[in-house]
């Protein structure tokens, strides 16, 4: 299978620079000093992130027409509707590690700037796998829709960090000690140097994006085979993540209708994966599709709430007694 992409080496180049330019103005100025972000300060950010995304991709219908045009709105639709997902997982780590508001910013940083190599990587190696073998394609659609399936029978399991590989490989082979410095990584104790647990919540987060993107990325080349579409859509989604997590925390669990809402995303663009030699689905159906299934998820968890459980209404108004009293 032959990839035409957009993407010239300058292009390439370009686009990174621009990438590392905003994530170091974000960083030394911005940030340079930890703080807790606030409402307003993360509604600046997230606006601000869109509209680059729609900036660029009115570049790419002006400078390459409606296909390459809808190819990456569909991609940076999907990405962004994953990555609402993977702030369930965050929202668990930062909880379970008490990990402290002032230094949650500084954390989803450095996890993006990991996240930008890995995806890179990743991206490169199904590319050159789907031009070299195209049934890999079909490996990729089974994937998905495992993972759909996964997801709509799993919906309701809890999330348990301290169960991760990952955590419990640091604790065995890299020292550490229980209480955080400020927002390092790690610090000198008795001479040698040791990890604090700011460094193990990292870590974590980096694990959580490569299982994630394990997902995504099959996900969006469903759409487009261009790398450079695939590549833009991923990384312009990952950016606006820290701003939306902040965002969303404090609402984030209302959206109970999302999981199975994002399941079906999966489980289309993965059978469309698994039929592409069969039926073309234009790129404009699956545009509305994927938007559709995720408005009926972000709006059926507004119009429909999670009703409390009894053990949980129970537990509520036990503290509201004790409060009272």
């Amino acid at each position: 299978m032959e990839i035409v992409t957009i993407g010239t080496p300058l292009l390439w180049l370009g686009f990174t620079g621009f990438v590392l330019a905003m994530l170091a103005i974000d960083l030394g100025v911005f940030h340079r000093r930890a703080h807790a972000v606030g409402l307003r300060e993360a509604a600046t950010w997230s606006v601000v992130w869109v509209a680059l995304a729609i900036a660029f991709n009115l570049g790419v219908y002006h400078l390459h027409g409606t296909e390459r045009g809808l190819e990456f709105t569909t991609g940076y639709l999907i990405e962004k509707a994953l990555a609402v997902d993977n702030l369930f997982v965050i929202y668990a780590i930062f909880a379970y590690f008490a990990v402290p508001s002032a230094y949650q910013h500084r954390v989803l940083f450095w996890g993006v700037l990991g996240a930008l190599v890995m995806r890179a990587a990743f991206i490169f190696a199904g590319a050159a796998l789907i031009q070299q073998f195209h049934w890999v394609m079909y490996v990729f659609g089974g994937i998905l829709v495992v993972t759909a399936v996964k997801l709509f029978l799993l919906q309701e399991e809890g999330l348990h960090p301290e169960k991760n590989p990952v955590y419990r490989l640091m604790r065995r082979l890299v020292p550490s000690v229980p209480e955080y410095h400020g927002s390092r990584f790690s610090v000198v104790r008795d001479g040698k140097r040791v990890a604090t647990p700011l460094l193990i919540v990292l870590l974590l987060i980096e694990w959580t994006d490569l299982v994630f993107a394990v997902d995504s990325i099959p996900a969006v080349f469903a759409v487009t085979s261009d790398p450079f579409i695939v590549y833009t859509s991923n990384i312009f989604a990952i950016l606006g993540l820290r701003s939306m997590f902040f965002l969303l925390a404090g609402v984030i669990g209302k959206f109970h209708l999302l999981k199975p809402a994002l399941a079906g995303v999966l489980g289309f663009v993965g059978v469309k994966m698994l039929i592409v030699d069969f039926v073309k689905i234009p790129i404009g159906a699956s545009l509305g599709v994927i938007a559709a299934l995720i408005a009926l998820g972000v709006g059926g968890s507004l119009l429909f709430p999670k009703r409390e459980s009894k053990a949980s209404a129970a537990a509520t108004s036990a503290r509201a007694a004790e409060g009272g009293a």
